[in-house]
């Protein structure tokens, strides 16, 4: 991937530190995924509410890249591909690590695998 890549503003902070409509609904993720264009922050297909895969679907932005701690790889929702190499995006580039997986701890059901997709 070339470092300027048209979908990815590098400039963007990351919206928060948990997906944003999961912590308006109080709900809960697997994992989190960052908008590459705008900073959202939104949780990951395998979570209830697939919040980054809609924000997509809503606005068009292309490319997210994984907001998990030791991950930074790209994914291109046009093309369905995985890509390593991208520009380096405004901090921070993943959520606290003392976050949870799944989180937040205090929301996240007994029976959460029940609810993963």
């Amino acid at each position: 991937m070339a470092e300027s890549i048209e979908g990815i503003d590098p400039s963007r902070p990351p919206s928060g530190p948990g997906c944003a409509e999961c912590e308006a609904a109080q709900g809960w993720w697997v994992h989190l995924r960052r908008c590459a264009a705008c900073g959202h922050v939104g949780c990951c297909d395998s979570s209830p509410e697939q919040h980054a895969s809609k924000h997509f679907a809503e606005t068009g932005h292309p490319y997210i890249q994984s907001f998990e701690p030791g991950e930074d790889w790209f994914w291109d929702f046009r093309s369905s591909e995985m890509f390593s190499e991208g520009p380096a995006l405004a901090p921070p580039s993943h959520h606290p690590a003392s976050q949870t997986v799944p989180g937040p701890r205090e929301r996240v059901p007994r029976d959460w695998q029940d609810h993963v997709h």
